[in-house]
């Protein structure tokens, strides 16, 4: 498994999963749209060179927002997530970011427990922000300080010690 930053070439490959993954998909366009920004980062991870998952963040002074993560369905539950978070982490880190938010459909409880291991903390929620659907609002503050660093060295060590 590697995990890249997403290339103009991948955006029809993610754009598909994306589809299979989400009932209301971003676009090819969306994603061709992203990449161009000087402000966002975007990841894939690849299992022999086949995009199986993808993530994304947005940098906005000391504040990074994680836009999106996707894991292939037939690839849950093998850390996969947890491998591009850490990586989106860690990007959003070395560019100066100090806090960290996201929105997580209210009803999608693994999700949420993922983002919780990472620090990530629910504030608030947002009313039919996914068709209809509430989405919570959590962030993770001081990422930047040492006691951050060692909850990311523990979560790397989890995963067997293997760098993002």
């Amino acid at each position: 498994m590697i995990i890249r930053p997403m290339l103009r070439s991948d955006v029809p490959i993610v754009a598909t999963l994306e589809r299979e993954i989400y009932p209301q998909p971003w676009s090819a366009r969306v994603f061709f749209d992203e990449l161009g920004h000087a402000n966002r980062s975007y990841l894939v991870a690849t299992d022999v060179g086949e995009v199986v998952g993808y993530g994304g963040l947005m940098l906005v002074e000391a504040d990074a927002h994680i836009t999106t993560l996707a894991v292939a369905q037939d690839l849950r539950r093998r850390k996969l997530g947890t491998r591009l978070l850490l990586a989106l982490v860690e990007r959003a880190v070395a560019l100066g970011a100090r806090h960290l938010t996201l929105e997580v459909r209210a009803t999608n409880s693994d999700a949420q427990q993922l983002y919780e291991r990472f620090g990530f903390a629910p504030v608030g929620k947002r009313k039919g922000y996914y068709a209809g659907e509430d989405a919570i609002v959590m962030w993770a503050l001081d990422i930047d300080a040492e006691e951050y660093a060692v909850r990311l060295d523990a979560i790397r060590s989890a995963l067997g010690g293997e760098a993002a």
